[in-house]
């Protein structure tokens, strides 16, 4: 279905955290009164009492240094802890309180309705001779899985998630059809967990097979070539109670033979004297092999085992030892192996081995170039590699012996995605958009280099209102960062607009151009967005992922205090209506930069954030992301850790910007106790007279999964949020 490369960076992946899209004594809400209000309008509450929240004595040692942890007990998982549930609750009395006293809010939420209203597309892809896609016809909560027998052919129904649950939290995360295109294997969400568990579907008939596998985790669905079943990674199911928190140990590879029960699946892979390894398996286009790409954290260093699926008893035989640079599987040709990789490439190349004679050594096959290799994908006899350049776009067509053949040629600079393929069609997908220009899908033919218009988006706004542009600024330490700032044509430059500056600097994961609702909401409402490339990201390669790392994390703060200091130098803005936004890692980001440059911000939204950098590798996932921000158990590392820690390092008696923490109680990527925390920390210190709030989602998780109408509360939330805080005035007739 999909280029092996992506099923494995997808994956892996899942296990950082991630970007988002979207956190003793009872505690009691002793919220003051608002002033008396009318039937049509709410006063604003202009003076908070927050919610108690207990503290404990409880006071760690790292290293000789003592650290105090008062509000530890709210680490504890909201649906075993009373005490935890009775928390949440009054903060969100407090804060949803708050929010509906913001006049603008419903006008807000209703454009934001307006606007999410079109049709919308995932790019498809072959598979067993049809054409399948996810379909949303505008505010359906949960995308619905169509196929097509040919491009002209009349659309067909397979799986429509809204079915599955009243509040549309039961999600298709994912939905691969076997390669005769009779079955379907669809991994199901259940109110944002990461926990899948795959079902399966025959398509002809429609019926739901009795087929039941639980506890997959962090892996890809690759189906056996002659359709009797997938191969799948797993863990073991945890203790009752345990689910969202505990931490996820011993990974293992298994077949799943369709019509039969998981207690019959076969272990195909298990390393059990490394506990802390998982796996992606993925089988090669002709069937032949089973390649298993072995992970052990968010770096993209991996070893690599191969199965030959022909020889009967085989067993996984490792090609790649070692953990030292990325190996991506592409694809076969007989036994020679494709791999996009680091090694001598930090910005990346394509190998080639053949594993009759591994001794032979490497062949290369596309050489590294100035711009960053970050996927490559087998569409018949073509390689697909996708590149990019300053952030942007580029996609480059070679022939199996890397000889160039085409550019693809793009609609702009923005963001292609797609070209999921294999060896036995030259015909493939792929989609465009950017900033002001909403997602296009063409059927593209590689051996052609012909592209049709397959779907386009109708979106109630002109593209041509809106002007986007990049350019770059010097960082701290004379670093030349991009960023991207689009608006509306027309604003001035006054040192008065509206702004809100993205970011997230970290995993190797890069931002580029890419059309949101969201994004366009804020921008009509005469907002100026911008996203700094900061380092820690993927944008230029390895090096400049490394270099917002473990001891050099401090780079990405500087590089993201340094973006808000361009805006402001330029005249679009000034720190009183200045606004920082991230998630995930970007929550961390947020929480950092506003502890250390207080006065540079009006507000700020640091949503799902890892905050407590010091037990972060405790719960669920964390444990993988030592390899980004190193670990408190080193001497070295807990040092810089604690030096930005958000948790730890909220200063007392500085005026803050208003801050609304946002999170969701099944999150169990970053476990919503870190930001649980973090705000109970805000609202005991003295951190002046803004708002410090925090807005928890019931039945939600990282941010895969959550149903549109919840999406749609959530960023209408934040943006009245932002609205009262930076004192905005929406435009005459907004809404209308």
């Amino acid at each position: 279905m999909q280029k092996k490369s992506a099923i494995l960076i997808m994956s892996i992946a899942l296990v950082s955290c991630g970007q988002q899209s979207a956190e003793e004594d009872q505690a009691t809400q002793t919220l003051e009164p608002a002033a008396e209000v009318t039937d049509t309008q709410t006063a604003p509450i202009e003076k908070f009492e927050y919610p108690e929240t207990n503290t404990v004595d409880q006071v760690d040692d790292f290293h000789g240094t003592e650290v105090a942890d008062p509000y530890r007990w709210l680490e504890e998982d909201v649906r075993e802890s009373e005490q935890v549930a009775d928390w949440v609750e009054a903060q969100n009395e407090v804060t949803f309180a708050y929010l509906e006293s913001i006049e603008e809010r419903p006008v807000i939420r209703e454009r934001l309705a307006e606007l999410w209203d079109y049709e919308k597309y995932g790019t498809p892809y072959y598979k067993g001779g049809r054409i399948f896609y996810d379909r949303n016809d505008g505010l359906q909560n949960q995308d619905v899985l169509y196929m097509q027998e040919s491009l002209d052919s009349e659309p067909q129904l397979v799986v429509d998630p809204n079915q599955w649950s009243e509040d549309g939290t039961v999600a298709l995360a994912s939905a691969v059809a076997s390669p005769n295109g009779k079955y379907l294997a669809m991994a199901i969400q259940d109110g944002g967990s990461d926990w899948r568990t795959i079902k399966v579907l025959d398509i002809e008939s429609g019926e739901e097979l009795e087929d039941r596998v639980e506890w997959m985790k962090f892996s890809p669905i690759s189906w056996a070539a002659d359709s009797s079943g997938f191969y799948y990674s797993r863990y073991p199911e945890p203790q009752e109670g345990e689910e969202f928190q505990s931490l996820n140990h011993d990974h293992e590879v298994f077949f799943h033979t369709v019509g039969t029960s998981q207690e019959e699946d076969r272990l195909v892979f298990e390393t059990p004297d490394h506990p802390d390894w998982g796996f992606a398996p993925a089988v090669s286009d002709d069937g032949r092999y089973l390649v298993i790409t072995i992970w052990k954290g968010t770096d993209d260093r991996y070893q690599v085992a191969y199965q030959d699926l022909q020889q009967a008893d085989s067993e996984p035989v490792m090609l790649i030892e070692g953990f030292d640079y990325a190996y991506e599987f592409i694809d076969n040709v007989d036994t020679r192996f494709y791999f996009r990789t680091t090694n001598d490439a930090q910005k990346g190349r394509v190998v080639s081995i053949d594993i009759t004679d591994p001794e032979a050594g490497w062949t290369e096959v596309i050489p590294e170039a100035e711009s960053v290799l970050t996927d490559v994908g087998r569409i018949g006899d073509f390689l697909v590699g996708d590149y990019l350049k300053d952030a942007r776009s580029e996609v480059i067509v070679f022939d199996l012996e890397g000889n160039q053949v085409r550019t693809v040629d793009l609609p702009g600079v923005g963001t292609a995605g797609g070209f999921y393929g294999d060896a036995g069609s030259s015909k493939t997908f792929y989609s465009y958009s950017s900033f002001n220009a909403p997602p296009t899908i063409y059927a593209y033919d590689v051996a052609s280099g012909e592209s049709t218009l397959f779907k386009q988006a109708d979106v109630d706004f002109d593209p041509n209102d809106y002007e986007v542009k990049q350019t770059f600024y010097e960082s701290k330490d004379g670093t030349q960062i991009p960023i991207f700032i689009a608006h509306k044509k027309g604003i001035e430059r006054n040192g008065e607009n509206p702004t809100l500056l993205y970011g997230y600097g970290g995993f190797n994961i890069s931002l580029t151009p890419s059309f949101s609702i969201t994004r366009l909401a804020w921008m009509e409402m005469g907002g100026v967005y911008a996203v700094a490339n900061i380092r820690g990201g993927g944008e230029y390669g390895e090096e400049w992922h490394k270099a917002g790392t473990k001891l050099q994390k401090q780079n990405v703060f500087d590089d993201f205090i340094a973006a808000g200091e361009y805006l402001v130098a330029e005249n679009y803005t000034n720190p009183d209506k200045l606004a920082v936004f991230g998630g995930s890692n970007g929550g961390l980001l947020v929480g950092a930069v506003v502890n250390q440059r207080p006065d540079l911000f009006g507000a700020a939204i640091p949503a799902v954030g890892v905050m407590d950098m010091l037990r972060f590798h405790q719960f669920t996932a964390g444990r993988f992301w030592v390899d980004d921000y190193g670990s408190a158990e080193n001497p070295e590392e807990f040092k810089a850790l604690y030096a930005y820690s958000p948790y730890h390092n909220v200063q007392e008696g500085a005026e803050y910007p208003a801050v609304m923490v946002t999170t969701a109680d099944t999150d169990d990527r970053v476990v919503p106790g870190h930001s649980f925390k973090y705000a109970a920390m805000l609202q005991a210190k003295d951190t002046g007279p803004a708002p410090t709030l925090i807005r928890i989602e019931t039945r939600a998780g990282h941010g895969a999964g959550t149903p549109t109408e919840k999406i749609i509360d959530d960023y209408a939330d934040r943006w009245a949020f932002l609205v009262e805080t930076l004192g905005m005035t929406l435009p005459e007739g907004y809404g209308e």
